[in-house]
Parts: C-alpha cells; structure tokens; sequence
C-alpha cells in the first residue's frame, strides 16, 4: 500500500490540487429539474416534531435518571439519554450545517449550537471542515473527516465507540482555541474573518464546562456531569457505529459518490437518531435535499445506484475484510456492482483507483 499523508497541509494535499481532485466535478445521477425542486423544498413540522421528540425524551430520561441516582435502575435511563446527547446530536449537528433540517434559518442555527455543543464541534470551524467534507469527499489530504483511513486505526474506531478519542480531541482543540489560537490545518479552510468567532465560541463552552465542574465539586458528586459532558463519552457508540458506514472500505481519490459512499437499511428507531443519513450515497449526491425527503430521494434514484445493504450488520459483513485486508497494507477497496440501469463509473478517470478494487 502506498503511503497516504492525510495531513491537510501535507504531499497529498498539493497533489490533489495539482491532479484537479481537489474541488472536482462530481458525477450525479440525471432527475428531472422539477422533481428536485420538489425534492429540495424545506419544511419546519418534520424537524419541530423530531426536535421536540428529541428533548422531550432527554428531558424525560434525564429526570427519571436523577430520581433514581443512588440506584442501579439509573443506569438503562443514563445510557438512552447519553445516546440522544452523544449519537442523536451528531446527526443534528449534520444537518443543520447544511440548513436544510428547518425552512426557518434561525432554528436550523438554534438547534446547530446546541448539537455542536454537545458533540463538542466548534460550530463555526466545523461548518468550514463539513463544507470540506462534501467538497473533496474522501479525497486524501484535502477531506478532514476521513475516518477509516488506509491502513485504517482501528484501535482508535474501537475506542470512539466510547467517544474516547473525539471527545479528547474536541475538549483539546476547545482549550487550544478559547486561548486565543486557530490551529494551522483550520486556517487552511476556515476564512480569516470567522476565524474571531471559533475563538469566542471556544471561550463561552470552557465557562459552561467550567460552571459544571464547579457545580460537580459543590455536590461532591458527578451528577452534574452526566447530563452535560459525560454523554458524549458514554452515548457515542451509536454515532459511530453508524458513521463508520458511510465510508469504510470504499474507494479514495474518486468523484462518484456511488464509489466512495454507502446506503444502508436501518431500523426505525436508529433511523430517528441518525435522522436518515443511513441515506448517504443520496445526501452526498445531492446535500441540500432535507433528511426528510431522503427516502423519496433514494426511491428517485436507486436505479443509478449500487444496491443498498439490507441492515447495519451485512454491511459490517461487507465492510470488516476490506479493513482487515487494509490493515495487512493491502491497497485494495470495495468496488460495488451497479445495476444494469445505471450509468457506468467512468473507467478512464477512476483507472489507477478502480485498478486496486477488491472483487
């Protein structure tokens, strides 16, 4: 396997830019321009109705929580809210970046504030990395949300599952950026005016975090912690477990989204904290479609997309040889079979990528 420098700022990085990778014309598959319109139209009831089911249950699940503290029977009531708080946030987070979740803008950012809080995702830097994201997905030394990477660190996927990593990188990055410095790879993508806000962001969260502890020490207990800062350790797993999805084991360097992305068929509750994502071809093909029509979305296009996975675990049956052939420094990836009413990947373009595809 060749030697993939995922640094923003390193080799490939400038190779991107010089191969024309970087900020490429990406394929999409042809819908009429009124049945994307259609598509594209947002609603604030969908999102007002999961949003209040959302904190509804926190709210709920936190309360019996601290009611029945000083027993075990806490415990199922903690892990369901740590799961809305550490999982549930990092869709919303998602989409409200994009500003399509709402109609209304002022409630896609009320609801962006509180998830990036919660995830620990300097909102302002983190709207610049996932506009990155989208722009040069999966494309080495430009995509700064790379997960799996090749060979990929599994130790550390592993250990996200208790949001070990993420969230010490995320606490760290606040501290680093409440003392008055912008990291060099965030420079790199965030513009030098909104630069200010990430610090002033990072400023107000260290008072909260700090208010928290402070409260924890006055208690003498971690009480206050389990309802702010603790959940995104504890309630992580589910992020993951359906984030590493997205991407893992697919092709790198590529500009199909039918190459590099992956949908799944998920059940109706994972559906709800991942609000549709399982839909990730369609989201990268078309981002501005809201997570609500998704499904109406991949209905539209199926038939210019590899099959979905029928369920989280055959596409982790799917996704685990790959990693495992990568983690021996094979340079290889899924090449998924597309239907015969698809448009073909482009050969000639994807050729050095395509030429390492596992069969």
């Amino acid at each position: 396997m060749a030697k993939r420098d995922y640094s923003l700022l390193g080799p490939n990085a400038r190779h991107a830019v010089e191969t024309g990778l970087a900020a490429a014309e990406w394929y999409h598959t042809d819908i009429p321009r009124a049945q994307m319109k259609e598509l594209m139209k947002r609603s604030d009831q969908p999102a007002i109705r999961d949003t209040i089911l959302l904190f509804a249950s926190m709210i709920g699940l936190a309360g019996i929580g601290i009611a029945f503290w000083s027993s075990w029977w806490s415990a199922p009531f903690w892990l369901a809210y740590g799961v809305l708080y550490g999982s549930a946030m990092d869709s919303r987070w998602h989409e409200c970046s994009h500003g399509t979740a709402f109609k209304t803008r002022h409630y896609n950012d009320w609801l962006y504030q509180i998830a990036s809080f919660c995830m620990v995702r300097n909102p302002v830097s983190w709207r610049w990395s996932h506009a990155r994201h989208h722009t040069d997905t999966i494309i080495v030394g430009r995509d700064p949300e790379i997960v799996a990477m090749r060979p990929p660190a599994l130790f550390r996927i592993a250990v996200n599952f208790l949001g070990i990593f993420d969230a010490y990188d995320g606490w760290k990055r606040m501290l680093y950026n409440a003392s008055g410095r912008i990291h060099p790879e965030e420079a790199d993508y965030i513009p030098e005016q909104e630069q200010p806000k990430v610090i002033r962001v990072a400023r107000i969260w260290v008072a909260i975090y700090a208010a928290t502890i402070a409260l924890a020490l006055a208690m003498g207990s971690i009480l206050p912690l389990m309802v702010i800062g603790l959940p995104r350790l504890y309630g992580a797993w589910h992020h993951v477990l359906t984030g590493v999805m997205q991407h893992a084991g697919l092709a790198d360097n590529v500009t199909d989204h039918r190459l590099n992305s992956r949908t799944v068929y998920i059940n109706p509750v994972s559906r709800f904290i991942y609000w549709n994502m399982n839909y990730h071809v369609e989201h990268h093909m078309f981002p501005m479609v809201p997570y609500h029509r998704l499904p109406d979305l991949h209905a539209a296009i199926k038939h210019d997309l590899p099959a979905a996975n029928t369920s989280m675990w055959q596409a982790y049956r799917e996704i685990l040889p790959i990693l495992r052939r990568q983690l021996a420094y094979e340079d290889v990836f899924l090449k998924r079979d597309l239907p015969p009413t698809a448009k073909p990947y482009r050969e000639d373009f994807h050729a050095a990528a395509l030429g390492a595809a596992a069969e």
